[in-house]
């Protein structure tokens, strides 16, 4: 059933909005949480698992220590407190991808609690409280087989990989986040952009959400404009995209304002989300904490971090975005709304990449939002995704700047780059690229343009020195760009004005 919806701009001026995030984060060790099984992505099905994974009688777990000094460099990055002792706890449920018939988590003693991130939504600051952020291991992958949308609705079968089943997991949970009004799609897109930078950046994770490696359960309330009590949230849950993100929180604040303008209840249940209509529907209800019967882990030890490695991790930690952001914008001169661009464009760490392999960031600016982002628009891939490094970037730079090749030329510089051909000076020699110098293919040329100008000749004479323009432009065609656009008009009006 197509779901009723009310007007967004219409639903703010009665309903107030509180979100909340949990993001699933899969970290990028050689091996799983509590076995040496391998991690790769895209393996054939059932090829990486052991007993510990597969749960099989007898087989005990062993934590991985890269695992845990992982989480705890994400819990630092984000400001929370780290446990002195904390243990793992068996959370029971049955499902077909939980082999062991429990997910090894963390309960009432998670691993790093009591954080923040600060983002920004044009212009103004929202502060995220992080709740806890803990560790567990992963389930194994539902194959729902025959149906046309890959869920089991529709399905003839379904099959279950457990390669993925184990694999350390890091679940960051915020708090309730009221305050965001008609901002609250947006704000949650920005939370979730800038924890991927983040956890990019610490290198804990590829955090690729198109591989499941980044995942958000998506949790939207309304309550009436004014009133103390909260609404009852939903949870969308395995939203994989930052657009999703945002258009999950949109479609529930809409489906629920209907709801509740009819006089209903929102149900406190778990829904899925569809790429294709940006829409919603009815999973499962939600669990409470206590219908998962949870007890400590009885075959693991706690987990005691020692202080002074903590701090040591603390000190390591890499500049994080919010930092670079702010130093990269004063050392480029540039304003907040320019920095803005740059980020929203995904260049940011383009640009800086080609500014340390020596360009200017004016001229990496120029390449990267300009020719190279209207170039990845139209093939319909990211900006990071396109055949060219930051150092040919740069290097395309220096052509321009020495005067070996002009803008028009290092256009079809990139075309070689882009097919595979080298680098931008080996396109440049291959295919004769280089600025014409003033010789005699020049000079003839400029010659033959003014021959066949004649009308134009005399309007230049007669004092219309802007017709200039029209033999510099065919001298231009005639060359096929090679030639330095001044040393051409130079050369007209030596032979032009001057005569």
């Amino acid at each position: 059933m197509t779901a009723t919806l009310v007007d967004y701009d219409e639903l703010l001026t009665r309903y107030e909005p509180v979100i909340g995030l949990e993001t699933h984060v899969e970290l990028g060790t050689a091996s799983k949480m509590f076995c040496g099984c391998a991690t790769t992505f895209g393996a054939e099905p059932n090829t990486q698992t052991c007993p510990v994974c597969l749960g099989l009688p007898g087989s005990l777990p062993v934590a991985n220590a890269a695992a845990i000094e992982a989480t705890i460099r994400i819990g630092l990055a984000l400001g929370c407190r780290i446990a002195s002792w904390c243990r793992f706890a068996r959370k029971n449920y049955f499902y077909p991808d939980i082999p062991k018939g429990f997910q090894t988590s963390q309960y009432d003693e998670p691993l790093c609690t009591a954080g923040h991130l600060d983002v920004e939504v044009d212009g103004e600051t929202y502060r995220v409280e992080i709740e806890r952020v803990h560790l567990e291991e992963d389930t194994g992958k539902n194959l729902h087989v025959g149906g046309a949308t890959g869920r089991i609705h529709g399905a003839s079968h379904s099959l279950v990989d457990f390669n993925r089943a184990g694999i350390p997991l890091v679940e960051i949970v915020t708090r309730p986040i009221p305050g965001t009004g008609a901002k609250a799609p947006e704000v949650a897109r920005a939370y979730v952009t800038e924890l991927r930078e983040i956890i990019q950046t610490l290198g804990a994770s590829d955090v690729r959400m198109e591989q499941g490696s980044l995942r958000c359960d998506v949790n939207t309330s309304l309550n009436p404009v004014g009133d103390l009590e909260w609404g009852t949230r939903t949870e969308t849950k395995n939203v994989n995209s930052l657009r999703s993100v945002e258009r999950a929180v949109r479609f529930e604040m809409r489906r629920q304002a209907a709801v509740l303008d009819a006089g209903g209840r929102v149900l406190q249940e778990t829904r899925h989300f569809h790429e294709d209509a940006g829409s919603t529907s009815p999973g499962r209800s939600k669990e409470e904490a206590t219908d998962y019967r949870y007890f400590p882990e009885p075959d693991l030890v706690p987990v005691a971090p020692d202080a002074e490695w903590v701090e040591k991790l603390a000190a390591e930690l890499p500049e994080l975005p919010a930092a670079r952001r702010a130093r990269l914008q004063e050392e480029w001169g540039l304003s907040a709304t320019e920095m803005a661009w740059l980020v929203n464009a995904g260049a940011l760490g383009l640009v800086d990449a080609t500014v340390a392999a020596g360009a200017t960031p004016a001229d990496a600016r120029k390449w990267w939002l300009g020719e190279l982002a209207r170039r990845a628009n139209d093939a319909g891939v990211e900006l990071a995704e396109l055949a060219v490094t930051p150092r040919q970037v740069a290097e395309l730079t220096r052509l321009v700047a020495e005067g070996t090749v002009n803008d028009q030329l290092a256009r079809q510089a990139l075309d070689g780059v882009l097919a595979g051909e080298g680098d931008p000076a080996q396109v440049v020699a291959a295919r004769g690229l280089a600025v014409m110098g003033e010789s005699d293919e020049l000079v003839a040329a400029v010659e033959a343009a003014i021959a066949g100008a004649p009308d134009v000749v005399a309007k230049v004479r007669g004092g219309k020195v802007q017709a200039l323009g029209a033999l510099v432009g065919a001298v231009m065609k005639a060359t096929r760009g090679k030639a330095d656009a001044a040393t051409v008009k130079r050369m007209l009006e030596e032979r032009v004005v001057g005569s």
